[in-house]
């Protein structure tokens, strides 16, 4: 019988609670629990796939095909386990499952209301991830506490706790204890505040996770305890770490929290065993060498946009021995004062993910920069697409090679629209979506980067390498090192000649963890860093 861990979260946002829930599982795992992670958004959205990343930051992708919360990607990092359709629920969805139900007549004539329809909808949710393979499921709640959207989701927490029983499910309310500098003090009111919001809802939380800048001394701590009603070793300090946020899960261990709450819970568990993540951020925090990585993008200014590429170059780093320091690049900069004055001395050069014509060109020029200047190159999904048209623009003498995203009516589409994409209608969740197989070619570099001859990663694109230019693109040096098993389409091509040049249609930043990193953010670092050496 699965147990559950409902996260949730009060004062402001960005308080960090999927770092939380990630860590709490990072813990509970090295224990010997089976673990998976859920995030309830309480947005009207039917998923994040259509939404603006200065709204909602990255879309993150899982093998059977759904788009997610960002957070689903720290739960994988931090965990190692898979996510699935079933770990990401928005109100949209909620209320979408609700309506059909509803006109299918599946209510039977009931007036269909909050509660019990829709309190009842999220408690299904929460239960559609139980297994016989799960022993803990660890929930959490988006938005802050207070919230009108989020209340139906609160109340569902209250029932389903009723129905589950208190013995089976554990709260953490995740809240701010602010440092006031000028008073040089710290204050728990926003705290009391917050946890007397749940309270008033009719949930008590069992632990309290204070995020803090400073260091909480024992009266603070009894403070808390005393006016949230929460005994006092629950009370747990979640301060602001300097060097990594894989440094928070040891925080945690040396609070024994994971302890408190497997006792609580009454769960049996093995010993804890962090030996390979200390090794990481030992790893990262000492690393001697360091290399700067340009990402050049056009939501340059928003660390969420590529959350995932981020962590996979420190990944990749530590793997390296490295320090990546990452270069953020706006794409209409280079645009503006070209590549040379903005990527002068740089490591490597990635061009990520993403969709439109701002900042075409600069990523274009930042292709080129590095391809003339030999300087590692790594295109992911857009970033191989810029790519394609540099080398046929710059190298195949086709000026307007384009792509048909951008410019349809190009006579040299080297980049066009998939064959399936051609009928569809809607934008939501529409696109190649989830985990595909790729073939690897003989003797090509991502092929010895890999150590296999057929890979599979997750996908997220509406555009593909036109086929009708593929013997062009080989005589001119570029290898098509990555070919879908039905030989139809390009996953990957590489540069002839060149130290490093990988581009690749899918998105191999959400298969990267701290201690297993992806292959290709691994080798892409190393190479950066013996480019930094021979500058």
């Amino acid at each position: 019988m699965a147990k559950f861990i409902f996260v949730t979260g009060g004062v402001v946002s960005s308080l960090g609670k999927g770092i939380t829930a990630a860590s709490i599982g990072l813990l509970l795992k090295s224990r010997g629990l089976r673990v998976i992670h859920q995030k309830f958004d309480p947005y009207l959205n039917v998923d994040p796939g259509t939404m603006n990343p200065y709204q909602h930051g990255e879309v993150y992708v899982t093998d059977d095909g759904a788009e997610t919360d960002l957070d689903l990607g720290h739960y994988e990092r931090f965990t190692g386990a898979k996510t699935n359709k079933n770990c990401n629920f928005t109100s949209g969805r909620i209320y979408d499952s609700i309506i059909k139900k509803e006109r299918r007549g599946d209510y039977l004539g009931a007036t269909v209301q909050v509660v019990p329809h829709v309190t009842a909808e999220i408690c299904d949710s929460i239960r559609s991830v139980v297994t016989p393979e799960v022993d803990v499921v660890i929930c959490e709640i988006g938005g802050t506490v207070g919230d009108i959207e989020s209340l139906p989701f609160l109340e569902a927490l209250r029932l389903f706790r009723a129905d589950e029983g208190r013995t089976n499910c554990f709260f953490i309310h995740v809240t701010l204890v602010p440092y006031l500098h000028m008073a040089g003090e710290v204050k728990t009111k926003p705290t009391q505040h917050s946890v007397g919001r749940l309270r008033e809802i009719g949930i008590i939380p069992d632990m309290i996770v204070c995020r803090t800048e400073v260091r909480l001394d024992k009266d603070v701590r009894k403070k808390i305890s005393l006016f949230c009603n929460v005994d006092e070793e629950a009370v747990v300090e979640a301060i602001d770490v300097e060097n990594t946020i894989y440094e928070l899960p040891l925080e945690f261990a040396a609070q024994d929290i994971d302890t408190i709450i497997i006792d609580g819970l009454g769960l049996r568990a093995g010993r804890r065993n962090l030996r390979a993540w200390r090794d990481y951020v030992d790893r990262t925090i000492n690393a001697e060498q360091k290399v700067e990585i340009a990402i050049v993008g056009k939501y340059c200014e928003l660390i969420d946009a590529y959350k995932s590429i981020r962590e996979s170059l420190h990944h990749g780093g530590a793997a390296a021995g490295a320090r990546v320091s990452i270069r953020s690049v706006s794409a209409e900069e280079i645009e503006e004062k070209g590549a040379k004055a903005i990527l002068a001395g740089i490591g490597g050069i990635l061009v990520p993910g993403g969709f439109g014509g701002r900042g075409v060109e600069g990523k274009i020029l930042a292709v080129k920069y590095a391809r003339e200047n030999k300087i590692p190159y790594f295109g992911i999904c857009y970033g191989m697409h810029m790519a394609v048209i540099e080398l046929a623009r710059n190298v195949l003498k086709l000026p307007d090679a384009d792509t048909t995203e951008n410019n349809p009516n190009s006579k040299n589409p080297v980049i066009h629209l998939m064959e399936e994409q051609k009928k569809v209608m809607n934008l939501g969740g529409t696109m190649r979506l989830g985990a595909f197989p790729c073939d690897l070619a003989k003797g090509s570099l991502v092929r010895k980067t890999y150590g296999k001859d057929q890979i599979s990663e997750r996908h997220r694109h509406r555009y593909e390498f036109n086929n009708d230019y593929r013997k062009q693109f080989e005589d001119a040096g570029m290898a098509l090192s990555g070919i879908s098993p039905n030989g139809m389409l390009v996953e990957i091509v590489e540069l002839k000649g060149h130290p490093w040049f990988v581009g690749v249609q899918f998105h191999p930043e959400f298969k990267s963890r701290p201690i297993d990193p992806h292959p290709l953010f691994r080798d892409f670092v190393a190479a950066s860093v013996k480019n930094t050496r021979q500058e």
